[in-house]
């Protein structure tokens, strides 16, 4: 085994790795959370200045600070990304140099997932993307000859053990790969981190796994931290509706953003709330809480048996879902124990074993906010066995590993994932546009849908908002068809948006079709079922569903608003990274941008703001320097802003 070699400099750690790979380095590091940002710049650093080297780097989600921009943008961005991420926050060098297209030659950077949307317009990242399933991506990067890995990794509190925490996602199927195709070990560095949370279990490893530990002296930057963002009406009614397909005692894996925050609230809502969930239902959709699919495929009870998490990703809608007692259902790797368990025919042993060895959530990677790491940190030693950081093949794949063991743990498994678009007959469009350019990646998306269709008891869910864009230029997210598809139509299950739920699954088109239909505003409707009738998937005489005229924002918000004002539906259910000024500011921002999206609406705004009077939210207007605004321009920020504040202010 090799032995691994503290240090505490990051020029000293590049010049090992030269020393032990030579010149061309193919490198792969985690995505996310686990890149160590300060080593990686140095390694960029160096080969950028010698045009003797060369970087081939493999990896994904090279996580970067939003730019502030320019304007009310600005005036609002720039404080808060200085405080939140903090002003010595390193920014990973190439990230930028590809939003630039402006890599040196001797360096290339291959992703298989994106931030997302943030290098559209980048030549070099769209030509260098690698489209792969999550499980694929070890093999992959083991094929491309591989040489050294770079992780950040926590050190045992007291100890020497070294934790891959929140990234032993493709560690260890690396390793498999490397050795099963015969080649060398590449050379492996860690950075320790003291901000990353020590988790032991399957992740945790001899600190002689590494070859080398980088252990730098100083202050360390904050863990990149994700902005959490507010819940629209659109979302909220995706995540309540989505909620009533969950089983107790059931298996839950979810992805992230609004849609997910929106579904883990109404999963909390269903268990501590239960008569304001029933009464939300109710209002969204009279006789949903007990109509057949509901009562067949999920439920809308408070949680019994509780829930276990199996996700490639750990976020703070599991975190909310552990500290609201809804993920309780734990699980044991013995196949034996837990066919016996779940046919509650479970021997004492099989209780202390689960009571002591049990786990209630196994991730591949964890990703979030402040307070997920906080609460990553502050968990006891009961809590903190009961989470397993484990490889991405034993969470996104069924064959390969252990699959009797895997059934039996994953029973009635409710996989929840939002897509940008689907297609009537079912298609989903996750990933990229139709000209090719993508806008994140598959991920693990593909996995788990398949997984769905392998797993008896299970359904594969996905979400999606029915329409996007502004009021003047709004576009429908259900198409009839669309030239880039992620999930094809074989595939189709369950189908959620504002408007309600299809289960498509062995559905014929025309049935398929139909329930779609069902699922899209009322502006949309009649145009996509002209073209089902021209492709003939529908009948000749087929009509749109009664009540689907009702399908529009301004109706939505109305059934929902009495619950936003008493707080039942809050604007961010996760906790929020914004003061209580900014919040205010939050939704004014939005509404500026959603107005001015058209030149006409830029016009009709600047001419309304010329007669708009002043602010009387005197706190927001100083967070963004306004109070007292000097020259024509601040004082067209001011009023916009002050019109923007006045709109939102409910």
């Amino acid at each position: 085994m090799p032995v691994s070699l503290p240090l505490d400099s990051l020029d000293a750690a590049v010049d090992r790795l030269f020393a032990h790979v030579g010149p061309r380095i193919v490198l792969a590091a985690p995505l996310g959370l686990g890149k160590p940002h300060r080593l990686l710049n140095a390694i960029t650093r160096r080969v950028a200045a010698d045009p003797g080297l060369s970087l081939e780097l493999l990896t994904a989600l090279s996580l970067t600070p939003p730019s502030p921009g320019s304007g009310l943008q600005r005036r609002f961005l720039g404080p808060f990304l200085e405080r939140h991420f903090g002003a010595d926050f390193p920014t990973l060098d190439y990230a930028l140099a590809l939003r630039r297209d402006q890599l040196p030659a001797n360096i290339k950077v291959e992703e298989f997932y994106m931030q997302s949307g943030a290098l559209l317009g980048s030549s070099q990242a769209q030509r260098h993307y690698v489209s792969l399933n999550y499980t694929h991506v070890a093999r992959a990067v083991a094929e491309r000859g591989v040489n050294a890995l770079v992780q950040k990794v926590a050190r045992e509190p007291g100890g020497t053990r070294l934790s891959l925490s929140c990234n032993p996602d493709l560690t260890f199927d690396l390793v498999d790969e490397v050795a099963r195709l015969g080649n060398a070990r590449p050379y492996f560095i860690a950075e320790v981190d003291p901000h990353l949370p020590w988790l032991d279990g399957p992740c945790a490893v001899d600190a002689d796994f590494f070859d080398l530990v980088l252990d730098l002296p100083g202050p360390t930057p904050d863990l990149f931290a994700l902005v959490r963002e507010p819940v629209s009406d659109a979302d909220y009614a995706i995540g309540l509706y989505a909620s009533t397909l969950v089983r107790d005692g059931g298996t839950l894996q979810i992805g992230i953003g609004s849609l997910a925050d929106a579904l883990c609230h109404a999963l909390v809502l269903r268990h501590t709330r239960n008569d304001v969930y029933l009464a939300l239902l109710e209002a969204l959709s009279p006789g949903l809480a007990t109509s057949k699919l509901v009562q067949s495929t999920g439920g809308v009870e408070p949680f019994r048996l509780g829930l276990y998490g199996a996700s490639e990703m750990v976020n703070d809608g599991f975190r909310r879902l552990v500290q609201a007692g809804v993920l309780t259902r734990r699980v044991l790797d013995d196949a034996e124990a837990m066919a016996r368990l779940n046919r509650d025919a479970g021997t004492p042993e099989d209780d202390a074993r689960l009571a002591f060895e049990g786990r209630y959530l196994d991730g591949a990677f964890y990703l979030g906010s402040k307070d997920l790491y906080a609460w990553l940190r502050g968990l006891d030693a009961e809590q903190a066995r009961g989470i397993g950081m484990t490889r991405v093949s034993h969470i996104n794949e069924l064959y390969g590993n252990n699959e009797a063991l895997e059934r039996e743990q994953r029973r009635d498994s409710r996989l929840f994932n939002t897509c940008m678009m689907m297609t009537a007959l079912g298609a989903a469009v996750s990933d990229a546009l139709e000209d090719g350019r993508v806008v994140s990646g598959v991920g693990g998306q593909y996995n788990f849908v398949a997984m769905a269709h392998a797993l008896h008891g299970s359904r594969s869910v996905l979400m999606l908002r029915a329409v996007r864009g502004a009021e003047g230029q709004a576009s429908s997210n259900v198409l009839w068809n669309y030239g880039h598809t992620t999930i094809p139509r074989h595939l189709r299950d369950i189908a959620v948006t504002e408007y309600g739920v299809a289960d498509l699954r062995g559905r014929s088109d025309e049935d398929c079709v139909l329930a779609m239909l069902r699922l899209t505003d009322a502006r949309f409707q009649p145009g996509l079922l002209d073209q089902a009738r021209t492709a003939r998937k529908v009948a000749a005489d087929a009509a749109l569903a009664s009540g689907a005229e009702g399908n529009r924002p301004d109706l939505l918000s109305k059934k929902l608003a009495p619950f936003r004002r008493d707080g039942s539906l809050p604007n961010f259910p996760m906790g929020s990274d914004f003061t209580p000024v900014e919040q205010r500011l939050v939704p004014a921002l939005a509404w500026l941008k959603q107005q001015s999206a058209l030149p006409a609406g830029k016009l009709r705004l600047l001419l309304r703001a010329l007669v708009a009077p002043a602010s009387t939210d005197t706190e927001a207007m100083q967070r963004m320097a306004l109070a007292d605004p000097s020259g024509l321009a601040q004082t067209l920020e001011a009023r916009l802003l002050a019109m923007a504040l006045a709109r939102t202010a409910d």
